[in-house]
């Protein structure tokens, strides 16, 4: 990704985020000579008649040319893209709209509805884990929805093959709040501080790993809310430090465009792009998307390691080495990392949601927190099995 800051640096501060050079990015108004198969840019963002391409990408080097211009539209250009009649039959996305509000309906009557990212509580309806739901619900379903080859060159194009997909639905009813201007995941679900732990050249490669999608269920005029975006707001290197600042976020409210979408259509953006879905204004429009979260396989570990028994075991020493200080605090917390596990995610976020923050406690903090709390063998043990429990499908 081009470096969009004059003095190199090893971490991003927010303090030191220039609001000037984010403005001279967003500044920037799209080529249309490198994005030769839109049908229309619409507010800097390319809009792509998907019903004249997808012949296309059924040969290898159309296909590949098209997937070309979509990468180079994410990481240079706007950030994001639209693909008109993703879906041209749009029967299977009533069939499974029909199965996520029984979903909804059962959750709700079970739990009260769960937490969401970003986002006031009440103010939509959220299924996790909605690939999964829908198909053990409905197989058949399922089959014909993800048998979608537009998806699935939007999410290779990004990501390249043997991408994992994940899905959210969002439900945002009439009233619906918007939500807060934000980065995604990876980095833009940490909190601050630990996003700034993090070396500049890590927060130029985590868009590389995910890629954010959205499957309209209903048409969706401006009114109701699609998502607002800022383009070229991705090419903004410190941005995972920078979105959470007022003066930014204020920018952001200020320029951010929204794009309607009909029943079908799909919206495919980098995660780095400043975004936030809109406040549902409408009088009788219950938007309905279906929130792609997809994943790079190379976001994985070479073996597969049990993390929770390594930390059971090497527990009770820990916490005699702690409550005798013959390991100090830097060398506890290295044989910490290299035993428990660090990162929040995978989760269930039906039994694991983010509610009071941007996501779950992690086997390392638990640890930390366990030696500084002074937990006894059984309760971390105890704590530790929950955790894991939490986690499972």
């Amino acid at each position: 990704m081009t470096n969009h800051i004059e003095t190199e640096v090893g971490y991003f501060d927010s303090a030191a985020c220039d609001l000037n050079a984010f403005t001279a990015l967003i500044d920037q108004t799209a080529n249309p000579s490198t994005v030769p198969h839109a049908e229309d840019i619409q507010n800097n963002v390319p809009i792509y008649d998907m019903s004249g391409l997808r012949p296309s990408l059924e040969d290898i080097e159309q296909r590949r040319g098209i997937m070309a211009e979509w990468a180079h539209v994410l990481r240079a250009g706007a950030g994001a893209l639209v693909l008109r009649k993703a879906y041209e039959d749009t029967a299977v996305l009533d069939e499974a709209t029909e199965i996520y509000e029984q979903i909804i309906g059962a959750e709700k009557l079970a739990s009260g509805g769960g937490g969401d990212h970003f986002a006031a509580s009440g103010s939509n309806d959220r299924i996790w884990n909605s690939l999964q739901k829908l198909c053990e619900e409905a197989p058949d379903v399922f089959l014909r929805y993800f048998a979608n080859t537009t998806i699935a060159a939007a999410c290779e194009a990004w990501l390249g093959p043997n991408y994992q997909m994940t899905a959210q639905i969002n439900l945002v009813h009439p009233g619906g709040a918007a939500q807060q201007a934000h980065r995604d995941y990876h980095l833009g679900f940490q909190t601050a501080e630990i996003s700034a732990e993090y070396p500049a050249h890590v927060h130029d490669l985590s868009p590389a790993l995910t890629l954010q999608g959205a499957i309209a269920h209903c048409d969706m005029p401006v009114e109701s809310g699609p998502t607002k975006l800022l383009p070229f707001s991705q090419l903004y290197r410190a941005g995972y430090a920078a979105w959470r600042r007022d003066d930014f976020r204020a920018l952001f409210e200020e320029r951010y465009i929204q794009l309607p979408l009909a029943k079908g259509d799909a919206l495919f953006f980098n995660p780095a792009l400043f975004h936030a879905a809109g406040a549902n204004s409408s009088r009788d429009i219950h938007r309905m998307a279906n929130l792609l979260q997809v994943s790079s396989a190379f976001g994985r570990a070479m073996e597969t390691v049990d993390r929770a028994k390594m930390c059971k075991l090497l527990y009770p020493h820990a916490l005699a080495a702690h409550n005798n200080s013959t390991l100090g605090v830097s060398n506890l917390r290295a044989a910490i990392s290299a035993s428990a596990e660090g990162y929040s995610f995978p989760t269930n976020l039906d039994r694991d949601p983010p509610k009071g923050g941007l996501a779950p406690e992690t086997q390392q903090a638990l640890f930390t927190r366990a030696l500084s709390e002074g937990f006894d063998l059984q309760k971390f043990d105890a704590v530790l099995d929950e955790m894991s429990i939490k986690q499972l499908s």
